[in-house]
């Protein structure tokens, strides 16, 4: 149960300790105190979704600290799959929001995933927000109700999964299955590839780079050579020029002959020597290269169809070789599977009969559990409605069975009408607001009957309720608590006097800045709450007796009217 929860920085409360009794708590305040911040802050702690605006104007974070005692089986079955210690039979997580919108969460000191947060806290709280009623305004929903209730969500799962299968195989039929003539159309679109594609014999996929640095080279040729024959010629000379060999050697020859005179000249000597050796290489790597670029006419018009060849298949399937190869490739496989698929179609068409088989009995075992189920629940709901001041009440869950989808082959409709003698119709046109909130409060605690969820809060169950309706629900949620831990946020005096822990949501204003503060009330402080409730601001003396009254007989009225 929720023992503590600690909140700082959050919206208009900068800090709050909030202790919870294990049985009714109630919160009351005027319109605008802040209640639904409180429920803000416990949605944060349990890991849902928050923002950024929710941390207090001017801080870094908002902090919101719940401690949680007496742990339920289903809770530490899921701290022992995360490895969590609750050794001292505690649990304290902690959600910390950056007002730059990034957030960060603990459970016992330890940090760990929001998500993580959010799977146990899902076993330990269940809020009924203000606007959950809208849940009894969708007919597509209302089958939800029912398999929470029976706890069908394995066998759900287990029908789900089939059906996936189904879907799955239903498709892939139809793939395969296509119209004989697109078919014939298809396989001579890729024949057509294929040939043209293996025709050009494609086993390198840089083939196309290499034809192009040789046809390159080919076009040039002319020019590369002469640039080649003009290069060897100044390094050997002709018969009409000098060369640079024979000037070196010009050069050397008189050095030499003047060592005597300058010792210098034999190093420079030596020096003009290894240049000629380097040049002569030099002059060997032309004629090298000049003999690559004579092309025969022959490999020339080779390189050029083939250069054209591999050009016409990068426009048609490209952008490189490599696409066109993957084209051949996808190409095969797709021939051969419409080619093959014949086979393939009674395989999976032999496959789609036992998934149907299997998933029609699964969605028939659903479908019995759930009518049982919603027969059951019925009884109960309309049992709970008939207490909460609706006498003639009837109530049903509409059933109506039709063709295989991913929640069975049922939909269920809750149908109600509240006047004796009247069909029972769709809750969505006949309940008003003050029949929702008591129809939904009459399912929530129908459901937790059934499950092991320790603490359950209402945000405002009252809405559209009055008078002996309203004292009806007081009753009700202090009945619920004597199982369960209830929180409830309410604005009607017969809800709050029923409460065994009363706290007050108050708005300061201190220099300009607003102040939300929590406060337990005592006997009296709860008195002159009750009776601001009664009669608003102004309190009246007559209201002070009424609310003495309310508090002191509460006992007293909660077991005549269960009596009844």
């Amino acid at each position: 149960m929720l023992s503590e929860l600690y909140i700082e920085n959050l919206a208009v409360i900068k800090k709050a300790v909030i202790p919870f009794s294990d049985d009714f708590n109630v919160f009351t305040g005027e319109t605008g105190a802040g209640k639904s911040i409180l429920i803000n802050g416990i949605n944060a702690a349990l890991g849902r979704r928050t923002n950024k605006d929710i941390v207090r104007s001017g801080c870094d974070k908002a902090i919101i600290t719940a401690m949680f005692n007496n742990l339920t089986d289903t809770s530490k079955a899921v701290l022992d799959n995360y490895g969590i210690d609750y050794s001292d039979g505690e649990l304290i997580i902690t959600r910390e929001i950056f007002s730059n919108g990034g957030s960060t969460g603990r459970i016992n000191s330890r940090l760990t995933n929001i998500s993580v947060i959010r799977e146990i806290g899902e076993t330990l709280v269940d809020i009924h927000g203000q606007h959950d009623n809208r849940i009894l305004l969708y007919p597509e929903r209302h089958i939800d109700i029912i398999d929470n209730y029976a706890g069908l969500h394995k066998k759900l799962n287990e029908y789900k999964e089939v059906f996936k299968q189904l879907q799955e195989t239903a498709r892939m039929i139809k793939r395969l299955s296509a119209d004989e003539q697109d078919k014939r159309s298809r396989i001579e679109s890729l024949t057509q590839i294929i040939n043209e594609i293996s025709e050009a014999q494609l086993d390198n996929e840089n083939e196309d780079s290499l034809i192009e640095d040789e046809y390159k080279i080919a076009n040039n040729s002319v020019i590369l050579s002469d640039i080649l024959t003009q290069a060897g010629m100044l390094l050997s000379g002709s018969d009409d020029e000098t060369g640079i060999f024979e000037v070196i050697d010009i050069i050397t020859g008189r050095l030499y002959s003047n060592i005597s005179l300058m010792p210098e000249f034999e190093a420079v000597s030596k020096r003009l020597s290894d240049v000629k050796i380097e040049l002569t290489d030099i002059r060997e790597e032309l004629l090298r290269l000049n003999n690559t670029v004579d092309i025969d006419e022959e490999r020339y018009k080779y390189i050029e169809n083939r250069r054209e060849t591999l050009n016409n298949l990068k426009r048609k399937h490209g952008p490189g070789l490599k696409d066109v190869i993957a084209v051949y490739n996808e190409s095969v496989k797709s021939i051969n599977e419409i080619i093959n698929n014949s086979d393939e179609i009674e395989k999976l068409s032999k496959r789609k009969s036992i998934l149907l088989k299997t998933a029609t009995g699964l969605a028939f075992e659903l479908s019995e559990m759930r009518k049982a189920t919603a027969l059951e629940l019925k009884q109960k709901i309309e049992t709970e409605l008939k207490f909460l001041d609706m006498p003639d009440v009837e109530f049903v869950f509409e059933h109506t069975a039709g063709k295989l989808t991913s929640a069975g082959m049922d939909s269920f409709q809750m149908l109600i009408t509240v006047n004796a003698g009247e069909e029972p119709k769709p809750i969505v046109k006949i309940a008003s607001g003050g029949e929702l909130s008591r129809i939904m409060l009459a399912v929530k605690n129908v459901i937790a009957q059934k499950d092991d969820i320790p603490t359950l809060i209402f945000d405002e169950i009252d809405t559209g309720v009055s008078g002996r309706a309203a004292q009806k629900i007081g009753v009700k949620l202090r009945q619920i608590s004597k199982f369960r831990q209830v929180l409830c946020v309410t604005h009607l005096s017969q809800i709050a006097v029923m409460a065994d822990s009363h706290m007050l949501i108050r708005k300061d204003t201190v220099n300009d800045k607003t102040y939300t503060s929590v406060d337990i009330l005592n006997h009296e402080q709860r008195k002159f709450e009750i009776a601001r409730i009664i009669s608003g601001r102004n309190i009246t003396e007559s209201a002070l007796i009424n609310a003495e009254e309310l508090l002191l007989y509460k006992d007293k009225v909660y077991n005549e009217i269960l009596s009844v």
